[in-house]
């Protein structure tokens, strides 16, 4: 059988081959029946018809008589041409016969086995005698007191039952031409069938290709998801089992069945909704507990031999692993800043160094100075209040560049903190996510707001929470929107830039994720209020101090 060959093909003639045999076999046993049983019944007729004669009185006068043939040799010809009979022999216990069709043969030997009609038993048999093979029946003639007197043999030549036969054979040969094109075509159909679903592929095509998306799910790095119209999880590759919280799943056991419901499955909401739904979506942002996923989805659609219109069969969902790139986003934002930053101060340092040169340019040397040291005072004491705010420098580093940015927005930035931030317990890449997105969303929001603008930040760190405040003065946040804002992709400001309406997203995920809360009030615009529990290690005591002390 040819290796190109497709399932159907080969499936349709296997099972032609085996309807042909089937019909010939039954056809065969049919036949085989049929003889049987025409057999059967000739010789059940001939010994019916020989013992009503074997009965007839005139038979056992006839055998007591000085001329058997005489009167017996008419009357077996007549009941013979009467019951459509070959032969009826009469005939005497030695075998004589006393009648016969052909005239020569009477008073010669009968021909056949008697011995258990002269015991007094009738017999059938298929037998060769002077006319050929014949079904004949032998039927002992008795007297009054039980001893045999003569024997009747009668019979039909094969011959005749032969074409007894041929007249039920249109019969059997119409039942095997019905069952050959009964078979035919269900397995034209099942080929059909079996064309359209394997796309008119052969088995070894099939195993190779199998073979190949085996090797393609687990070399590729993004995650693969295949979904069926029911919500089932019909294939999915190790990435995606690892990005989705997932066991991960062995082709063969996807092929045993038992794929796990996405309703079983503990996804985020939008998640779970988008692959559910099956629809087209395209670089869309969901945030898990602990990771920034990026998704594409397109249906998967199935054309028979590409006519008719595609059946879609699922949906194919392709899932990339952006928290890293998230990261790398925030620390780029963060250096952004601190260039707009930077920018905005040699502005400014560019008009104080204007003023210093023209000072000096006119021999005012006392009162360059004194502007100098002036200028000098004001930017240490901002950076002193910022610095000393917090003890913790990366968010020390940070509130700098918030408060240089605000200063070029025209936003006036108050910062008031309490506690230890580097005793908290907490990362300070968690600090940077949840303070650098909300300090930005207060910032873009202050902005659109009405004069005076301004952003306050509290910081309040204890022995139990760590508590964050950010305050602005713009329009605030409307009761019916306070959870889309936290939904990704939401944003007032261009929805469709890349990182738009993610930033409060993924504080809501990595507050979560530290076991806190997030709540959303109004005072003169939004105040975003964020608590998180601390894990502070616990102070040592003087006997710790002092058996930790070295020694002398």
């Amino acid at each position: 059988m040819s290796h190109g060959w497709s399932i159907a093909r080969r499936l349709f003639l296997a099972h032609a081959l085996f309807i042909l045999v089937l019909a010939a076999f039954v056809g065969t046993a049919s036949f085989v029946d049929a003889r049987d049983r025409g057999y059967s019944e000739t010789a059940d007729r001939m010994l019916a018809v020989a013992t009503a004669i074997a009965d007839n009185p005139l038979v056992l006068e006839a055998s007591r008589g000085a001329d058997p043939s005489g009167s017996l040799q008419p009357y077996a010809l007549r009941v013979a041409a009467d019951a459509d009979l070959d032969f009826i022999t009469i005939m005497d216990t030695d075998r004589t016969r006393w009648t016969h069709p052909t005239t020569s043969e009477i008073g010669k030997e009968y021909i056949g086995a008697v011995g258990p009609a002269l015991a007094g038993e009738p017999l059938t048999e298929v037998s060769t005698g002077t006319l050929g093979p014949s079904v004949r029946a032998v039927v002992p003639v008795t007297d009054e007191q039980g001893a045999v007197r003569a024997l009747v043999a009668v019979g039909v030549t094969t011959s005749n039952v032969t074409i007894a036969l041929n007249a039920r054979l249109p019969a059997v040969l119409g039942l095997a031409l019905a069952l050959l094109a009964a078979g035919s075509i269900a397995t034209w159909l099942l080929g059909r069938y079996l064309r359209r679903v394997t796309l008119g592929w052969g088995p070894e095509q099939l195993a190779q290709l199998f073979v190949y998306l085996d090797s393609v799910l687990h070399s590729v790095r993004e995650g693969l998801v295949l979904v069926d119209p029911r919500g089932e999880l019909v294939l999915y590759n190790d990435q995606a089992a690892r990005l989705l919280g997932i066991p991960p799943r062995s082709p063969a056991g996807a092929a045993a069945g038992g794929a796990p419901l996405l309703a079983d499955l503990d996804l985020p909401a939008s998640l779970g909704e988008l692959l559910q739904s099956g629809r087209p979506a395209r670089d869309e942002i969901h945030p898990t507990g602990s990771r920034v996923l990026v998704v594409s989805q397109q249906p998967a659609l199935a054309s028979a031999a590409g006519r008719g219109k595609p059946a879609a069969m699922g949906s194919v969902a392709t899932i990339r692993d952006h928290t890293d790139l998230q990261s790398l986003g925030n620390e780029l934002q963060g250096m952004r800043t601190l260039s707009d930053a930077l920018r905005a101060q040699t502005h400014e340092h560019s008009n104080r160094l204007h003023v210093l040169v023209s000072l000096m340019e006119l021999g005012r040397i006392p009162e360059a100075l004194e502007f100098a040291t002036r200028d000098l005072e004001l930017s240490q004491q901002l950076t002193d209040e910022l610095v000393t705010s917090v003890d913790e420098p990366v968010i020390g580093a940070l509130l700098m560049g918030k408060a240089a940015q605000a200063h070029e927005l025209g936003i006036a930035l108050t910062v008031e903190a309490s506690g230890s931030l580097s005793d908290s317990g907490l990362l300070v890449q968690d600090l940077v996510t949840v303070l650098g997105n909300l300090m930005d969303n207060a910032l873009d929001a202050a902005v659109s707001g009405e004069a005076p603008r301004t952003v306050d930040l509290r910081v309040s760190s204890t022995a139990d929470a760590l508590v964050i405040e950010v305050a602005d003065s713009g329009p605030g946040v409307a009761a019916e929107a306070e959870e889309d804002v936290f939904r990704p992709g939401f944003s007032t400001k261009d929805p469709g830039a890349y990182g738009r309406g993610l930033g409060l997203a993924l504080v809501r995920q990595t507050v979560a994720r530290l076991g806190g809360s997030l709540v959303i009030g109004r005072h003169q615009g939004a105040v975003f209020t964020v608590t998180i529990p601390t894990h502070r290690s616990p102070e040592p005591t003087p006997a710790a101090d002092q058996a930790q002390a070295p020694r002398a």
